[in-house]
Parts: structure tokens; C-alpha cells; sequence
């Protein structure tokens, strides 16, 4: 079962009495009700759908695939599942129902057989047939049972919209209502309408007729899940009627709703104000006349881009501020005088464009990690944030695309108390020419124009040094030695070594600086695995080999050496059995005794007589005691003051009795350096 889907149904189950599809439920599943479209899922212990259902829930769909029991409480083999569900179809009209699976499938609609795939069968049967749904509520059933093997059932019901075949027109919407809202020049009609029940349905279409006329014009449309449209009404003082059309996809298109009438208002607007408008740091600041019968006033404004104005506020004041405009652009501004009755008449149009200073006296440097620069703030301001852009050609744009990660920022005061900023672009190409632009956003949140470009040189390259030569690994006790010849790049920096798994990515395990060309892999148990490691070296402009995790390509996009070393072997040649109630783990240690901890259950602590300490003597070919005496039963870590130094050692526990037997628990190992490592 698809566990989204299943997420998602369980949030329209109802708890409530009765089924949606009327039909008597035992009492266990009756408070499981899925509101349509959900289907109501019912699973059978059986393939005769006798019964009480073992489980009810919801699906909102019909796609599963099951290896085993679908549930707790049914069996693998021989259950049953049934799927129901009643809509309204609105119109109806030509669907296709279509179904797919392994063993039984059945669906029916209103109770009639459509489709009949009962056979018990291994490989996936499918079948599709056309029907005509009549309008209104009909029942969808799907009955599938599995007897043996793998479950896997799929059933859809889709309508089916080519013009060819679609000739059923939805029905007329319901619910129409109109509310006309007189508002001066902006007057207008909201409409509103119940959804309809097609399943196809693409949308719908809002149409006019002037009262006495029997010409309607199509004057708004909206979709399918779209309720209500405002429309514009003339100001006229006459009376128009609006009604509702829903069409399908196929282009069929319904009746009209019931009309609904409305009487527009004769306006007869007050003087027109004259507007002004003055471009400050903070705001766009508006000013107007104040005709003599204007009650309040709206205030519209609309971008060079744009092709109709947005309002912005309503006010009794002539004054405004706009806060909002981005510096920089230009925009236009009007401003509309309302009477008490709400007729309107548009003032001049204005415009005005915000600025600040960009950043001041910009200069960059490049050393070898980026290009870094500095700049002032203009005298009189402050700067919340600023961008940089970065383009290979000039001049640049200021987009989302050319937006680079301008790093490490520092702001200081110069001598002469200027307000000095800095940032880095460490991620341009070595070697390339770049042209730059800065921005600045002050405190108010607002940005400037652009600075001056800057074209800047990256020194250096993007070419990897050659890989190392001569790698070689050494096994030794506790560990691997790898050693490589220096390299002969003049700009080497480090190397970094990796360890390479067969069937993972490759892990980094440390950076060795330039000038040395070893590297101890350890402590490391000397367990006979065979290992590969990596070394890379990485030049002072950080080219290096790349590792890429994709499989059409080689896993290193650079110059690298790998070496293969079977490891030293010093497992014991005999373990004793695991027999006692304590785990022991092992840890390496850098200090000068090895450490493990001690896990036992709780029979020891009160049974046991205490725990021995063993550890593997590979001269002797024996577990030696280190325990002088027996540790207590509680014990839960030891340190070997003993342990010997530059290898790998194995321990193991022994829990004595009390009549002095002896339990051993399981072998673990750890390394430990070389002294003074």
C-alpha cells in the first residue's frame, strides 16, 4: 500500500454513524466513513467476501502491490479486498474504466458487472471498457481477491474528453448570486456559484446581457476550481443580468444558471486633484489638490513593465508616502477623488524613481585564494547588506545568475573615520578575467544602482598537479605506512589521502602538508583485510583530483595514485567459545595501556565469582592472564597497564563461577602505536 496516499485518506475519514454508501457495515468498521471521492477499503479473510471485514480504512486510490499479508490479521493467500465509493458524475457522460492485476478483479457500477477478470493467474491480466455514467450519484465497486503468490490490483475511472466521443454537455451551474459593489470609476459586480460535478469539467464562463436585450456577451472566465469573478460594471444607471456557464474539455458547454440582476449607479465624479510627486531615500512622497466635494482618495501605482495600475491605499489625507517602491525604478502614480456616493475621478500621472549611492571607492586585489574587495560607505548613510555580481562579460547584469558568494566580511573605520567593508570571492576560476558590480541595501531595506565595474585578472590556473609517483604501503602491526616520492609541481600545497572501499565512495582520512611524503594509517587492527588508499595531491590554488559519485563516469575527475595493501594477520589461532553472559569491546589508545569496556548481563553480578582478563600471546601461542587477581563481577571497563606497544591485541573475558569454572565471552581486538607516537 502506497503509505502517502494512505496518509492522505485517513485525514478525510469521518467518524460518524452509517456508511456513505448505505450499506449495512458490522459494527467494527461502521465508524470508518470516507468521504467521497475516497474510496472505502474493506480486507476479507476470505475470497468470498463473507463475513466481518478484518480491517476498514480509506484509499484514494485503487494501486497496490503486496508480497504478504496486506494486513495484520489476514493471511498471504486466499483474502479479499473490496473498494466502494459513491459520487455525483453532475452530467455523466462517456468514461473508460480500466483495471489490472494479478488473480481475481471485478468492478461494477451501480451494481452491474463491467469488467470479469476472475482467474487465478501468475502473470498481470488487464482490460479496459467504455461506458456511458447517467448523471448524478452513482456507486463504483471493485472487488479483487488473491489466492496464491504475489497481490497486485489497479483500478482507475477516467472520463473521457475527445470531441469525438464527449457529446454530454455539464450541467447548469447552481447557486449563482451577483452583488454589485458600486466604487467609483473602479465600480464592479462579484458573482458566485456553486461547483459543479463533472469530472471533466475545464472551467467556466461569465456572460452579460443588458435587461430587454436578448444578446449575452461573454465578459469573464475562470476555472474549475475557481467559485467567483469580479467583473467590471458600467456606470450607466442600467440594469444587467449575469449568468454562469460551465464547459468540459471536450468544448461542450452548459445551459446558463438562473440570471441574476443587478443596477449599476449613474456617477457623476467630483473634480479631478492635481498630483505631485518628490523621490526621497526613504519613500516616493505624493501630494494632490483637494477638490471641493471628494470625500477620501485612492492611490494607484504601475511599473514601466506593467499594464494596469494596483492600488495602494485609501485615504481622507492628500499626502502619501509610498515605502514600498524598489530604488531604482520608475514608476507611475495617480490618485482618485471619491464623493460620499463613491463616484471617482483620476488625477495627472506622475512618476518618480528612488535612489541611493552605490558603494564608494571600490578596489579589489587578488591574491591567490580570490579576489577581495574593499570599499567606503557614502557619507551620510549605512549599509544593512550589499551584493556582489560577477560576469565574464561586461556590461554585467544584475540577475539571480550573475549573484556570486561574496565571503568573509569585515567592516573597520579608516583614518579619516570612514566606514571601510570588505568581502572575498573565493570561487571565480583561476587564471580568469572577471568584470564586477556592487550594490548596497541601506537600513530602510532599500538597494542601490550598481558601482562602477571592475574588472579583475584571477592569478593562476585550473589545471591539477601531476599524481604522485611511486606509492608504495607497508603493513605493519598496528597499521599501514604509505610513503610517495614528492612532487615536482613548484605550486604544490598538501596531499590528501583517502582510503577507497570496493564498494563505497572513497573516505578522506587526513591532509599531509607539502614537503613530507608519508602517512601512517593507524592504529589500525592487523586483521589480514586487503585495503586501497588514495593520495591527491592539491596545488596552492586548490586543484586537485575530484572525486565524482556517478556511474557513467570514473570515480576520479583528476590526477591521483592508488596503492592496494593486504594488512599484517595476528588473529589468534584459536577463540574460545562464547559462552559467557559478557560482551567485551576493545579501544586504542595513544597513552600507554589499552582499554576496553565490559557488558554483562545481571546474573553475573550476583552468580559470578569475578572476570579474568585474557590477552593473546602470539609467541606462545596462548591467552595470557593480565588479571592478577579476578576483576569484580560488576566490573564495566579495564585499562592493561601491560599492553605492548606498536601492534594489535586481541583480549578476551572469562567469567569465573564460584567452584572456579571458567566461561569465556567474545574476541575483540585494538592497536596501539608505537611508544612515544
Amino acid at each position: 500500500m502506497n503509505p502517502a496516499r494512505s496518509a492522505a485518506a485517513a485525514a478525510v475519514v469521518l467518524a460518524t454513524a452509517g456508511t456513505l454508501l448505505g450499506v449495512a457495515v458490522p459494527t467494527a468498521s461502521a465508524a470508518t466513513t470516507c468521504a467521497s471521492p475516497v474510496f472505502k477499503r474493506q480486507l476479507f479473510a476470505n475470497t468470498t467476501f463473507k463475513g466481518t471485514p478484518k480491517k476498514t480504512a480509506c484509499d484514494s486510490a485503487i494501486d497496490e502491490s503486496w508480497s504478504g499479508a496486506p494486513a495484520s490479521g489476514l493471511p498471504k493467500d486466499n483474502f479479499g479486498v473490496r473498494w466502494s465509493v459513491t459520487r455525483d458524475f453532475g452530467s455523466g457522460g462517456p468514461f473508460a474504466l480500466a483495471a489490472s492485476g494479478l488473480d481475481g478483479i471485478r468492478v461494477y457500477l451501480d451494481g452491474v458487472r463491467k469488467i470479469d477478470l476472475w482467474k487465478n493467474t501468475t502473470k498481470t491480466v488487464t482490460k479496459t471498457v467504455n461506458v456511458t455514467v447517467p448523471s448524478g450519484k452513482h456507486t463504483l465497486r471493485v472487488d479483487y481477491v488473491n489466492w496464491t503468490g504475489t497481490a497486485k490490483v489497479k483500478f482507475t475511472y477516467t472520463p473521457r474528453t475527445s470531441t469525438g466521443v464527449d457529446k454530454v454537455r455539464p450541467l447548469a451551474p447552481t447557486g449563482a448570486s451577483a452583488v454589485y459593489r458600486p466604487d467609483g470609476e473602479g465600480s464592479y459586480t462579484d458573482v458566485t456559484w456553486a461547483a459543479n460535478k463533472e469530472m471533466d469539467l475545464a472551467g467556466y464562463r461569465l456572460y452579460r446581457r443588458l435587461k430587454g436585450s436578448g444578446s449575452w456577451t461573454e465578459v469573464a472566465s475562470a476555472t474549475a476550481g475557481t467559485r467567483r469573478a469580479r467583473v467590471q460594471t458600467p456606470p450607466t444607471g442600467q440594469s444587467y443580468y449575469y449568468e454562469v456557464r460551465a464547459h468540459d474539455k471536450a468544448g461542450n458547454q452548459s445551459a446558463g444558471s438562473a440570471d441574476q440582476l443587478v443596477v449599476s449607479q449613474d456617477l457623476t465624479a467630483p473634480a479631478a486633484p492635481v498630483l505631485t510627486a518628490t523621490a526621497v531615500e526613504a519613500s516616493n512622497d505624493l501630494s494632490w489638490t483637494a477638490p471641493a466635494d471628494a470625500a477620501t482618495y485612492k492611490v494607484f501605482r504601475k511599473s514601466a513593465s506593467e499594464t494596469s495600475y494596483t492600488e495602494l491605499a485609501e485615504t481622507t489625507g492628500t499626502s502619501y508616502s509610498d515605502t514600498k517602491a524598489s530604488y531604482g525604478y520608475a514608476y507611475d502614480y495617480k490618485v482618485s477623488a471619491l464623493d460620499a456616493a463613491r463616484n471617482a475621478r483620476s488625477s495627472n500621472v506622475v512618476r518618480s524613481t528612488r535612489s541611493i549611492l552605490p558603494p564608494q571607492n571600490v578596489t579589489a586585489t587578488v591574491p591567490r585564494y580570490g579576489a577581495v574587495f574593499t570599499w567606503t560607505e557614502p557619507a551620510g548613510g549605512d549599509t544593512a547588506d550589499y551584493k556582489v555580481y560577477r560576469s565574464t562579460t561586461s556590461p554585467v547584469e544584475l540577475t539571480y545568475a550573475n549573484l556570486t558568494d561574496c565571503r568573509s566580511r569585515k567592516k573597520s573605520t579608516d583614518a579619516a573615520g570612514n566606514t571601510v567593508r570588505s568581502c572575498v570571492d573565493y570561487d571565480g576560476d583561476q587564471g580568469a578575467t572577471y568584470h564586477y558590480v556592487m550594490i548596497r541595501q541601506n537600513t530602510a531595506g532599500r538597494w542601490s544602482t550598481g558601482s562602477a565595474d571592475m574588472t579583475v585578472t584571477r592569478p593562476g590556473d585550473e589545471v591539477p598537479p601531476p599524481p604522485v609517483t611511486h606509492l608504495t604501503a607497508v603493513p605493519l602491526e598496528y597499521g599501514v605506512k604509505l610513503d610517495w616520492d614528492d612532487s615536482t609541481a613548484a605550486d604544490i600545497d598538501h596531499y590528501e589521502v583517502y582510503e577507497d572501499p570496493e564498494h563505497y565512495e572513497p573516505s578522506y582520512l587526513e591532509s599531509v602538508p607539502a614537503g613530507s611524503s608519508e602517512y601512517v594509517v593507524g592504529p589500525e587492527v592487523a586483521n589480514g583485510e586487503t585495503k586501497a588508499y588514495i593520495v591527491v595531491p592539491v596545488d596552492i590554488y586548490g586543484n586537485s583530483g575530484s572525486y565524482e559519485d556517478s556511474r557513467d563516469i570514473p570515480k576520479w575527475g583528476g590526477p591521483y595514485s592508488k596503492v592496494t595493501v593486504t594488512e599484517q594477520n595476528l588473529t589468534p589461532a584459536t577463540v574460545p567459545e562464547d559462552t559467557a553472559d559478557c560482551s567485551l569491546t576493545t579501544y586504542s589508545t595513544l597513552g600507554d595501556e589499552g582499554g576496553m569496556y565490559i557488558d554483562c548481563a545481571d546474573s553475573v553480578a550476583t552468580d559470578a565469582a569475578g572476570i579474568n582478563v585474557y590477552r593473546w600471546d602470539p609467541a606462545t601461542r596462548t591467552y595470557v592472564r593480565v588479571t592478577d587477581v579476578p576483576l569484580a563481577p560488576t566490573a564495566t571497563h579495564y585499562t592493561d597497564p601491560t599492553v605492548p606497544h606498536g601492534t594489535t591485541v586481541f583480549y578476551v573475558l572469562s567469567v569465573v563461577a564460584p567452584d572456579g569454572s571458567e566461561t569465556f565471552s567474545n574476541v575483540d581486538a585494538c592497536a596501539s602505536l608505537p611508544n612515544g607516537t
